[in-house]
């Protein structure tokens, strides 16, 4: 086995499918050891210039003294919304118009054209 992390080791969860914006505000709960694992993976598997430049950086920063920020790098993500909930039910305010059923299923609908025989 390699000194890499596996994608189930690293530090963020789906790491591979959080956008750079997401990823750059994310890093700042990791310390200098979970951001040499994602330098590390990153290199070795994508190796993308803006990923690795945003790692370096936060590494820079967090060597320069500033501390992990507060929070989970597990936490809900915004790009990420909750699937609504089963029991949301349609208010009148939201709901769509009334329909009524197509012309060729009602007899007594005048606008259904009539065969004249």
């Amino acid at each position: 086995m390699t000194d890499e992390a596996q994608r189930g080791e690293l530090p963020l969860p789906d790491y591979d499918h959080l956008p750079l914006g997401s990823l750059a505000s994310r890093l700042r709960s990791l310390d200098a050891a979970g951001l040499e694992t994602l330098l590390g993976y990153e290199r070795a598997h994508g190796n993308r210039v803006p990923v690795v430049q945003v790692l370096e950086t936060r590494l820079a920063e967090i060597a320069q003294g500033a501390q992990p920020a507060g929070g989970s790098p597990q936490a809900l993500r915004p790009e990420a919304a909750p699937a609504p909930t089963s029991d949301a039910s349609a208010s009148p305010a939201t709901s769509g118009p009334a329909m009524n059923p197509p012309s060729h299923g009602d007899p007594t609908n005048p606008a259904q054209p009539r065969s004249t025989g």
